[in-house]
């Protein structure tokens, strides 16, 4: 970032080598700062008052978009007017040499924040790159408090919670995508494992009729929509239940998660409870 500061009088600072931003004797903490899951979401309602706290006095943010970015932070009370902020960007076209510019303030002893366009930076994120890179560096990295798409939709999704994975996106070709889909599915089955994938709101649907041709009857699918709006939806039943009505989703983020049948759920924690009953005192 070319507005970096150099480090504050009496502080050392480590020799760069040409084309490196100069170095604090101590780097800044890049902080992970989540945002609501939609516009229509005041991060006063959605985020705690200490991750407000923590960032009021930042003036330096990472996000996918700036303009974005910069409407969520206009509705957080920073001490700063919003002319003050430098806000740069960091999508999935960024390369990853400009990665240490993004750094540039944090290695000159500034703190800075990450966020993402919904939820949770850094997961499902380009931001990860950028954190990955802060690691590397020594520069201390601290999650902050507030709200997660996938954690809720796991929360609302009545599968396990005690085994699951996230998968991310499917491959676009559908013989790719079918394969996949039958990947996790087997997983799913013999693992006991919930399954959690997303795609791109306007191929929600797409995705769902994927899913419904893929998938064996009694597998369960849970979809989770427009979570924390007022329009969010919760729906988990079986695929053959799924399939005997309307296969249409809202145009909105979403998250999808794939669960053994519910039977074999029933089976394995019977097992689990007897094994319980005769577990040794000690």
């Amino acid at each position: 970032m070319s507005d970096a500061r150099a480090a504050a009088p009496g502080t050392l600072s480590r020799p760069a080598s040409p084309g490196t931003p100069a170095r604090a004797a101590a780097p800044g903490t890049l902080y992970l700062l989540p945002v609501p899951l939609g516009a229509a979401r005041s991060p006063l309602d959605d985020l705690p008052a200490a991750t407000i706290a923590t960032v009021r006095n930042i003036d330096c943010f990472v996000a996918e978009n700036a303009r974005t970015a910069r409407a969520v932070l206009g509705r957080m009370g920073l001490a700063l007017p919003l002319q003050a902020l430098a806000i740069q960007e960091l999508d999935q076209h960024t390369p990853p040499s400009r990665l240490p510019e993004l750094l540039a303030p944090l290695l000159a002893g500034r703190p800075m924040a990450l966020l993402s366009e919904a939820g949770c930076p850094a997961v499902a994120d380009p931001g990860a790159a950028l954190v990955a890179l802060a690691h590397r560096e020594g520069v201390p990295v601290v999650p902050l408090i507030g709200p997660s798409a996938l954690l809720l939709a796991l929360m609302a999704s009545g599968m396990s919670g005690q085994s699951f994975a996230f998968a991310g996106y499917l491959p676009v070709p559908a013989g790719e995508r079918h394969d996949r889909i039958r990947a996790l599915e087997r997983r799913a089955r013999t693992e006991g494992q919930t399954q959690i994938v997303i795609e791109t709101p306007y191929r929600n649907t797409s995705l769902l009729g994927s899913l419904l041709e893929s998938l064996a009857h009694d597998t369960m699918l849970g979809v989770a929509a427009e979570l924390t709006l007022p329009t969010q939806s919760v729906r988990v039943a079986a695929v053959a239940r799924w399939r005997s009505g309307p296969a249409a989703l809202p145009k909105a983020p979403a998250v999808f998660l794939i669960g053994p049948p519910a039977e074999a759920v029933a089976a394995r924690a019977g097992v689990s409870a007897s094994k319980a009953r005769v577990r040794p005192r000690r």
